[in-house]
């Protein structure tokens, strides 16, 4: 029997569906990142942004359209992390604006939708590209089109002909980004979307991945959860205990070390979290044998912390949050001023420059972990001042920056799109307090065109890109348009790099090293930097930012 109409708690099980599903292939899109950098990815941003909102419209007993709409909006824009998560976010944004006005939704009303969420979402990217999220996301409207004026009324229909329709064209992003062919791999954005309607249509059909607020690992379910006022069913955990620590070490914990415990909390546990601050590590887990915990744990270091909280037992839901840093104290408001800064941060030291540069708020995060709109909201919230400058520090961040600036209203919000933390530093030190906004944003602007940057991380997979080969644990050298050198050893990846960032024009480099770099080691490097570039001058800074060992700027 055909169905032609969706009430909102229908369709509030066919979303709940898609985000259990995206988040079931996580893994599996973060993988067809191109760049095979250790940091945060395509699948996790996208996971993230539609959890946020997932959130949100579970908590409905039994939503009317304009309700289910506005959580979905609303959830997904503050939760939107990196530019994969703002576009999807924006897609909800513009096709719930459609939506919300009908009590019932048909095929007609789903088609408008689709324009809407396209159009919305090419309007948040300064400079679209082919071949991406948008690109599946237009061929969805399109088909959704096709379908409509065909006179189809079934909703069946317009889903299977509409996802068979996004697969294809998530088939032929490689033909239209060169980058993604070289690299063997679709839109990773694109596949996200994908997954999000593959859910949909499940739910669709009563059944797919159940929702659930408790574990991470998703559970296959005969059907979407019901709306309805009734009580909830008593809630059950897979993994009995929340447990975190703090723990100062004895021993080096590298990367690689943080990646070998990581596995080993995943298999005795979910919802794993792992912070390291100097020779303090902050871990959060949930699992059924606190103990195991503690005796890994017990072999990097002494325990200066450990706290283990029944679930079942919990005051309330969400008593105990997922993340394993500890909330730090309020913060006294600050006074007000007419201009005021933020900065996206990772590192002890980058933070404490930025600090010193006059940077009134820093937001903890960057390559591995990308803020989200939400958290620019928060940073917003508690700079008193007229006009605030953010700036992002990465590309995959502005995105968001740009989101929060439209959401604030009373403030004057002027993003600063800064791909580095170089560039942050070079517009910082531009600042002139006696000029005006304008003319600070221009003299800024300048600053940051003017600064070269590069990045050495390791290699996570084989890939090929630009012509390069690179192969899983090489060094890379990261330059701002791509990899400028790889290799096996350190020194000749940063010679290198710097051979291609350097010019007659360049006056100064600047190095700073990264939480796994020991003084002495940096030392070394900044020596033969310096020798090779004797007519350059060299400094060198403790950076302490993860994943990255150096992050490198010419000027």
């Amino acid at each position: 029997m055909a169905v032609n109409t969706l009430d909102a708690k229908q369709l509030a099980k066919m979303f709940l569906a898609g985000a259990k599903n995206l988040e079931a292939q996580k893994e599996h899109i973060n993988e067809l990142n191109v760049f095979p950098v250790p940091d945060g990815d395509t699948g996790t941003n996208m996971t993230l942004t539609i959890m946020s909102a997932a959130k949100d419209v579970y908590s409905l007993s039994d939503p009317d359209m304009a309700t289910l709409c506005k959580s979905i909006s609303s959830g997904s824009l503050r939760g939107a992390r990196g530019n994969s998560g703002v576009i999807l976010s924006q897609l909800f944004r513009g096709f719930t604006k459609v939506v919300k006005t009908y009590d019932e939704i048909d095929v007609a009303v789903i088609s408008a939708g689709c324009d809407k969420a396209v159009e919305s979402a090419y309007k948040a990217v300064m400079q679209p590209k082919e071949g991406t999220i948008l690109t599946v996301a237009k061929g969805i409207a399109e088909k959704a089109n096709q379908v409509f004026e065909s006179g189809e009324t079934d909703l069946e229909v317009l889903l299977q002909q509409v996802i068979e329709h996004a697969k294809k064209v998530l088939d032929e992003t490689p033909e239209m980004l060169p980058v993604l062919k070289e690299a063997g791999v679709v839109d990773s954005g694109g596949a996200g979307l994908v997954a999000v309607l593959e859910g949909a249509y499940d739910g669709f059909l009563g059944k797919g991945i159940e929702f659930t607020m408790d574990e991470e690992t998703s559970q296959e379910a005969g059907e979407i959860r019901h709306f309805s006022t009734e009580e909830p069913k008593k809630k059950e955990f897979k993994h009995l205990y929340h447990t975190t620590l703090s723990l100062e070490l004895d021993k080096q914990f590298n990367m690689q070390g943080e990646h070998e415990v990581r596995k080993y909390l995943e298999l005795v546990g979910d919802e794993v979290a792992i912070a390291v601050d100097e020779s303090i590590v902050n871990v959060s887990v949930n699992t059924n044998d606190p103990g195991m915990v503690l005796q890994k744990a017990l072999k990097y270091g002494e325990l200066i912390d450990v706290q283990i909280i029944n679930r079942k037992h919990a005051e309330k839901k969400d008593a105990v949050p997922a993340e394993a840093i500890p909330a730090k104290a309020a913060e006294p408001e600050m006074p007000k001023k007419e201009i005021g800064f933020i900065a996206v941060s990772a590192g002890e030291g980058i933070g404490e420059i930025f600090k010193n540069l006059g940077v009134d708020h820093l937001i903890q995060g960057g390559q591995t972990m990308n803020p989200s709109t939400e958290d620019m909201l928060n940073a917003i919230a508690k700079v008193n001042a007229n006009h605030i400058f953010i700036f992002p520090n990465n590309k995959n961040i502005i995105l968001a920056a740009n989101q929060a600036r439209d959401m604030t209203k009373d403030k004057d919000i002027i993003v600063m799109p800064s791909k580095t933390v170089p560039q942050c530093i070079s517009a910082m030190i531009a600042y002139m307090p006696d000029s005006s906004v304008k003319e600070n944003e221009a003299a800024m602007t300048e600053a940051l065109s003017n600064v070269k940057t590069g990045s050495v991380t390791y290699a996570v997979r084989d890939t090929s890109i630009d012509g390069v080969e690179i192969h899983q644990d090489d060094y890379m050298g990261i330059g701002d348009k791509g990899i400028l050198s790889n290799g096996k050893d350190i020194e000749e990846v940063i010679l290198t790099m710097l051979d291609k960032m350097t010019d007659e024009s360049s006056s100064l480099i600047s190095i700073y090293y990264g939480s796994d770099v020991e003084e002495a080691t940096a030392e070394s490097i900044r020596s033969k930097i310096a020798e090779k570039y004797s007519s350059l001058d060299v400094e060198m800074q403790k950076g302490g930012q993860p994943v990255y060992y150096y992050i490198l700027s010419v000027e």
